[in-house]
C-alpha cells in the first residue's frame, strides 16, 4: 500500500501535468505554422469530397489561437498558485479543507449564539417555539429529508417521524441520542429456522392476523405455533415487541418495510438491515438540539 502514497506519484503527477500542458502548446504552435505544399490551385490542399468540397490549406484564426495560448499561461500560473503539481501545495497553501473549515468557522461566529441560546433551553420549550421551529425544519430538510421525506413521514424502510410510534423512543434525550449517534437495527434472517417455504407462509399469516390484516386462517393456526416457538424470543408472546432490544410491535399498523404476505415472507425469509448514519461529526450540539426539538415536536404536543 506504501507504494501508492510514496513521493514518487507526486512527481509522476506533477510531470505529467507539466508535459501535457506543454505538448499543448508545442502542438498548437506547430498546426499555425504548418504548410502543405500548394497544388497549383491556391491554397489547396487537393483533397476534395462531394466533386466540389475542396480542404484548404488556410491558418488558425489569430483570436482562437491566443485565446488558446492564453488559457495555457492561465493554466501555469494557477498551478503556480493554488495545487494541481502533485503535493505541491501552491503558493496560496489554498485546501478544500481549509476553506471548508474556515467557512464553518464564520458560520459559527455569526449563528452560533442563536444555536447557544436554545442549547440552553429544554427540548419541549424549544419545539414550542415558532422561530426555532422554523430554524428546526430547514436543518431537517438540509440533512434528513433525504430519508425520511420533507414532510417526515418517510418511505419503504426509513421510519415515519409525525406519527406517535418509535421503535427506540420518542422522548427529547433519545432521539437527540438517535440524531447524533444513529441506529443500527437488524432482524437476522430466519427462514432455515422457521422451517421450509410453507412454514414461513403460516408465519406471515399469524402476522398479517395480529394487525387484523387479510390472512388466511388455517395457516395462520398453524404459524402461531411457529411464532411462539422462534419469533415470541424478540417480539414477544403478544407479539408487541421489546424495547429493550428494538423489537418492533407486529400488532400495530405500523410496517417499515411493509405488510403484505410477500413483504413478510421476504422479512422472514433474509431478515432485514438498516442503518441510521451518525450526525454528530457534521452537527454540533447546538444544530442536533434544534433538530431534535423540530422531530419531538412533529409527533408530540410541546408545551405552551
Amino acid at each position: 500500500m506504501s507504494d501508492f502514497t510514496s513521493d514518487f506519484w507526486a512527481v509522476y503527477i506533477a510531470l505529467i501535468t507539466l508535459v501535457s500542458i506543454i505538448a499543448c502548446a508545442v502542438l498548437l504552435y506547430a498546426y499555425s505554422a504548418r504548410r502543405v505544399a500548394k497544388t497549383g490551385e491556391g491554397d489547396s490542399t487537393g483533397h476534395v469530397w462531394d466533386e466540389n468540397l475542396s480542404e484548404w490549406n488556410n491558418p488558425l484564426p489569430h483570436w482562437w489561437m491566443w485565446l488558446f495560448y492564453i488559457t495555457i499561461v492561465f493554466s501555469l500560473i494557477y498551478l503556480v498558485l493554488y495545487p494541481g503539481l502533485g503535493i505541491y501545495g501552491g503558493a496560496y497553501r489554498w485546501s478544500s479543507q481549509q476553506q471548508y473549515d474556515d467557512e464553518q468557522a464564520q458560520a459559527a461566529r455569526q449563528y452560533g449564539p442563536i444555536f447557544d441560546k436554545y442549547l440552553k433551553q429544554d427540548v419541549a420549550a424549544v419545539a414550542a417555539d415558532p422561530e426555532a421551529r422554523a430554524i428546526g425544519q430547514r436543518l431537517f430538510l438540509n440533512y434528513c429529508a433525504q430519508c425520511h421525506g420533507s414532510d417526515a413521514k418517510g418511505g419503504r424502510g426509513f421510519p415515519n417521524l409525525a406519527d406517535s410510534d418509535w421503535l427506540y423512543g420518542g422522548d427529547p434525550e433519545t432521539i437527540k441520542e438517535s440524531i447524533a449517534n444513529g441506529r443500527l437495527g437488524m432482524m437476522p434472517p430466519m427462514g432455515a429456522a422457521v422451517g421450509n417455504a410453507e412454514n414461513v407462509k403460516d408465519v406471515a399469516n399469524y402476522v398479517r392476523s395480529l394487525s387484523g390484516l387479510p390472512h388466511d386462517a388455517l395457516r395462520a393456526q398453524r404459524g402461531r405455533e411457529k411464532f411462539a416457538a422462534i419469533c415470541a424470543a424478540c417480539h414477544g408472546a403478544d407479539a408487541r415487541g421489546n424495547p429493550q432490544i428494538h423489537a418492533p410491535n407486529l400488532t400495530d399498523s405500523v410496517w417499515l418495510y411493509g405488510g403484505s404476505e410477500a413483504t413478510i415472507i421476504e422479512t422472514i425469509t433474509k431478515g432485514r438491515s438498516g442503518q441510521m448514519p451518525s450526525h454528530k461529526g457534521f452537527l454540533d450540539d447546538g444544530k442536533i438540539h434544534l433538530l431534535a426539538a423540530y422531530v419531538y415536536g412533529l409527533s408530540a404536543q410541546p408545551q405552551k
